[in-house]
């Protein structure tokens, strides 16, 4: 919901959508998510360097107070007022991408030449009889520094931008070390210039071809991270391709052939006609037609589900026999696949708490490193007397500390985990759950819904009772009727009329059947009417009872999922404690239990939603999985993340269920808690190692550095430094993505590792 115009608090959520220009690499956007999250009334901030946006949520937004924060780091921004199709979002995002990739292609190309050229100028004079030196009046020497001036107007320009408009709010960036590093090199290459030019003979090396290497160089890796960025997230993108950029339109019912419009336009209501291999470009609901869909898009399963009039159809599945017309029930820009690449966009967004430590680090670094720039600067040109020498090093410990490769350690890695499970169907709304999976030792399951389809089917009944039970329940909805009617049919049964059949609520059904009086009741009911019956059966039952005689006993059980088994012992396997917690009577539970492979001593039965509420507190300390489905489900999932867990719901439940989860799998896979576990562990696993290697590497290249033990060429060894660091970085997480697919190749390894 939007602000009030006079921004003032409502009490109502805002959600301010903003895009920003100028972002370089992952360190450029937790400074900017900093300066945000200190505005008034933000509650989050989460900036996604992919797709050039930040999204800010809080009470009482004042939109140019956010963009005054975003450009007090340096970097413009201006928030998006309208909303975009997914053809359009992708466009977008493909075009931002496209153009930061390129621009930073460009300088490093740039930069390159200009830094080979002074190069071959000043190592290859001498083997055509030309020496440069500091000869003031060779012509070659005029022409590196002209080479050098070119590369740092062209080349350096997005530093120093960036790094003046930081400057100008009293604040620094990244962009702040490599400004004054190059900008060193590049001065201190003049200032022998001009002291040989006054008389004044410097014995000192001249750094031009330093100082546009090391901008040609930074680029080159701004440019590899940007290409492979662009790569760990291209599950956004995938998903926005899924959605048709036209749909067919029906003026009316009678309508056959419609029009061509962009799926965008498409409004709630309007009747659209998908055809035989189409992609549906809206969420609607059928009223003519049969066919079979590949909703391999949301479910992760391509097997075909047959479609029929009054089911529902979901925007990019994709119609595989007959056409069919729906009526829209969402708007164009406003489909489920939309809302799936929101939740994965936010989830790449979010943040891992492990990466709280390195931004701790990063928001105190760069002050740091300048102190340290400023001690190296001093201790070689005071103490050592070596001012030549105290420009250099200084210049190094500058390029060699830019905290790229720590800022890029966890996004990376959750882009790659939260990508490879959207398209397996699983929707991970923030980082934080794919490492607090990694993590868990307790998983709790809701029976209905979850270990179990949700639907009854029959357990047990002879065929007489089940052909009279039949011919009542036709005329009834209830799930038990409809699972004695299915089971009649599937036994071949002969189903006779009925009249006069009247349902009672909690009680059950009653009518006539060739003249006499047939019941189908409850089995309380069926006591009350004095039928003995017997022990009671652990299944939940019906009687059917004619002219006041006992003709036999239904019984019914939920229906299995048949994953249920595999995943109970994948999850056993990978050390993890079950119990599966149900508000249904403790003989139902007991019954499902033994058929998944779950003990008597893994049962809680008879639970209210407090109860599980409740019970997922009583573990406190240990990490909680919660699975559930249903609206009596929400209070526990939300609670098993506020507790630190991981909150998980089935897609076939309640909305509010989803609502409350922070991961969502598919309703046909239970599996996918397998292959979530997979994500988690190796997913935490990739992002410690970046983070390790990150550290590791600052903690060693910046007193190398400082120590002058890079050598006189020590900037543009420090700018190949930081690129390697911050490539090692990136594929390590994109080796993720291959374990991933290796992983997934072999399911018989179970969820453990």
């Amino acid at each position: 919901m939007r602000a009030s115009p006079d921004n003032e608090t409502n009490g109502t959520t805002d959600r301010v959508r903003l895009e920003v220009d100028g972002m370089h690499c992952a360190s450029c956007a937790s400074s900017i998510e900093s300066s945000l999250g200190r505005v008034r009334g933000v509650q989050s901030a989460h900036v996604n360097l992919d797709a050039g946006e930040a999204e800010v949520v809080g009470e009482g937004l004042a939109r140019d107070e956010l963009i005054e924060a975003v450009r007090r780091k340096g970097y413009d921004a201006r928030e998006r007022t309208r909303a975009l199709s997914p053809g359009q979002e992708r466009t977008r995002i493909e075009h931002h991408q496209h153009e930061h990739a390129r621009g930073w292609g460009r300088r490093a190309l740039f930069g390159g030449i200009m830094a080979c050229a002074i190069a071959a100028i000043h190592w290859g004079g001498p083997l055509i009889g030309i020496e440069v030196g500091h000869n003031v009046t060779s012509l070659w020497l005029w022409v590196m520094a002209a080479l050098a001036s070119v590369s740092q107007w062209y080349v350096g320009q997005a530093f120093y931008k960036s790094a003046w408009r930081a400057a100008r709010h009293r604040t620094t960036n990244m962009d702040t070390l490599i400004a004054i590093g190059a900008t060193a090199a590049f001065a201190m290459s003049f200032g022998v210039v001009f002291a040989e030019l006054a008389g004044i003979e410097v014995d000192a090396p001249l750094y031009f071809g330093e100082s546009a290497g090391l901008l040609a160089l930074i680029s080159l890796g701004h440019w590899l991270e940007a290409r492979t960025t662009a790569a760990a997230g291209s599950a956004v993108r995938e998903l926005l391709a899924l959605t048709p950029d036209e749909s067919i339109r029906l003026s009316g019912e009678q309508d056959e052939r419609g029009e061509k419009v962009a799926s965008s336009e498409l409004r709630v209501g309007d009747l659209v006609l998908i055809r035989a291999g189409d992609r549906a470009g809206v969420d609607g609901t059928i009223v003519r037609g049969r066919s079979t869909f590949d909703e391999s898009v949301v479910t992760g399963e391509s097997m075909p589900i047959e479609r029929a009039e009054g089911d529902d159809v979901v925007a990019g599945s994709v119609n595989q026999s007959a056409p069919i017309v729906i009526r829209a029930t969402t708007a164009g820009d406003e489909t489920t696949i939309s809302r799936i690449a929101d939740m994965v966009r936010q989830a790449q967004m979010s943040k891992a708490e492990v990466q709280r430590l390195a931004d701790r680090v990063t928001s105190v670094f760069i002050p740091s490193v300048l102190g340290i720039a400023l001690a190296t600067f001093l201790g070689w040109g005071l103490i050592g007397g070596e001012w030549i020498s105290a420009i250099i090093n200084a210049t190094s410990v500058l390029i060699i500390s830019c905290p790229c490769a720590l800022g890029i350690a966890t996004p990376t890695a959750v882009m790659v985990a939260s990508g490879a499970a959207s398209r397996r169907g699983i929707l991970i709304k923030s980082a934080r759950a794919i490492e607090r999976l990694a993590g868990v030792r307790v998983a709790l399951f809701d029976k209905t819904g979850t270990l179990t389809i949700g639907r009854p089917k029959v357990a047990s009944g002879d065929d007489e009772a089940l052909r009279l039970g039949a011919a009542l329940a036709r005329t009834s909805n209830h799930p038990l009727s409809g699972a004695v009617v299915r089971e009649a049919e599937e036994r071949g049964l002969d189903i006779p009329s009925s009249d006069d059949v009247e349902e009672r609520a909690g009680a059950g059904l009653a009518g006539r059947l060739g003249g006499d009086q047939v019941s189908m009741v409850s089995r309380a009911e069926a006591e009350r009417m004095g039928i003995d019956l017997g022990d009671a059966p652990r299944a939940t039952s019906s009687v059917v009872i004619r002219e006041g005689s006992l003709v036999g006993e239904i019984q019914f059980e939920d229906e299995v999922r048949d994953d249920a088994r595999q995943v109970v012992e994948g999850l056993r396997q990978a050390g993890l404690r079950l119990l599966l917690i149900t508000g249904d009577r403790r003989e139902a539970a007991e019954a499902l239990a033994e058929r998944v492979g779950l003990g008597p001593d893994e049962i809680r039965w008879e639970l209210s939603p407090q109860d599980k509420l409740d019970l997922v507190r009583s573990f406190e300390g240990t990490r909680v999985m919660m699975v559930g489905d249903g609206i009596n489900d929400a209070a526990a999932l939300a609670e098993a993340t506020g507790a630190g867990g991981v909150s998980i719901a089935v897609a076939s439940g309640s909305n509010i269920a989803i609502e409350s989860a922070e991961v969502v799998i598919p309703g046909e896979r239970l599996t996918s808690l397998l292959d979530l576990l997979i994500i988690g562990r190796l997913g935490l696993r990739t992002i410690k190692q970046n983070l390790g290697q990150s550290f590791l590497y600052n903690a060693l290249a910046i007193p190398a550095a400082a120590l002058g033990l890079l050598g006189v060429h020590g900037p543009l060894f420090a700018a190949g430094a930081m690129g390697v660091s911050d490539t090692m970085v990136i594929g390590n997480s994109l080796r993720l993505k291959w374990r991933l697919a290796r992983r997934w190749g072999d399911r018989s390894k179970g969820a453990g590792g």
